[in-house]
């Protein structure tokens, strides 16, 4: 089972921009359908508005309605082998996009730099967290081509990071050497309520990925560059962790982790809340 439908928020059609290209990657790969979805420059960092986004196929000529990159899109990709690929143009803010379109998606590919880095935080990572839908998250001035030969997981026991480890499956079957990063800590009556949970290491050899498993005990404040620092001494083409966030008031707050490996990757990275 691979990804049945991919969106990518694209920045540029002169050339296209690194989230498009690796969409068509991902597409292709799994005969997955594709939407291109093109964000406006004036709406990549403003906050999030309360209404829903507005998805229109453009019929007109200003930056909200871009005929001729429809057409040159669908035959782009076709060339590449999607033959399912439509273009749209959103009339509103990141994050309401990714909601929104997210809930017709299993995949969504966004280059970290569609805004700057003042507004990661209040912008982009709201999207992510927002959306709840797995997304890889492109390094600024990305220009290669996706790898997955080897993959980095990084995996706390925590909701947020199943739900990754889980979504990449399709991913972690096609790389050559997994790193299990494990950095979950217990508390004492943990199983006192509840029900025990799966071993993830057990859980991916179940689904046919052969996984090496690393421990790491490090505070809290320091599991983003710990994950980060196994991640280049593996050589990593990827990154796969959990996007942490919690809400006071109408605030978004991120988790440490999430906060630096957004900041601070230069590998693509693989994130869900």
């Amino acid at each position: 089972m691979g990804f049945r439908d991919v969106l990518a928020l694209v920045t540029s059609s002169g050339p296209w921009s690194p989230a498009l290209l690796a969409a068509v990657e991902i597409a292709s790969r799994w005969n997955a359908d594709l939407t291109a979805c093109y964000v406006p420059v004036d709406l990549r960092e403003q906050r999030p508005a309360e209404s829903a986004p507005a998805i229109a196929e453009p019929p007109g000529e200003s930056e909200y309605e871009r005929p001729d990159e429809s057409l040159a899109f669908a035959q782009f990709a076709l060339e590449r082998g999607v033959a399912h690929a439509s273009w749209a143009v959103t009339r509103t803010p990141i994050a309401p996009t990714l909601r929104h379109l997210g809930a017709w998606h299993d995949l969504a590919v966004i280059e970290r730099d569609i805004v700057d880095a003042a507004h990661i935080f209040d912008v982009l990572a709201e999207g992510l967290l927002s959306a709840r839908l797995p997304c890889i998250l492109l390094p600024p001035r990305w220009s290669g081509s996706l790898a997955f030969d080897r993959i980095v997981i990084g995996w706390n026991g925590s909701f947020e990071s199943t739900r990754a480890l889980c979504s990449a499956l399709p991913l972690l079957r096609l790389a050559r050497q997994v790193v299990l990063v494990n950095g979950e800590l217990r508390t004492p009556d943990e199983h006192s309520t509840g029900v025990a949970e799966p071993d993830p290491f057990a859980y991916l050899v179940r689904h046919g990925v052969a996984a090496k498993l690393h421990h790491i005990q490090v505070p809290p404040d320091e599991a983003g560059l710990a994950l980060l620092r196994h991640a280049h001494v593996l050589r990593a083409d990827l990154l796969v962790m959990g996007a942490y966030g919690r809400s006071r008031i109408r605030e978004r707050l991120l988790g440490g982790a999430t906060r630096h490996v957004m900041a601070n990757a230069d590998m693509p990275v693989f994130m869900q809340h």
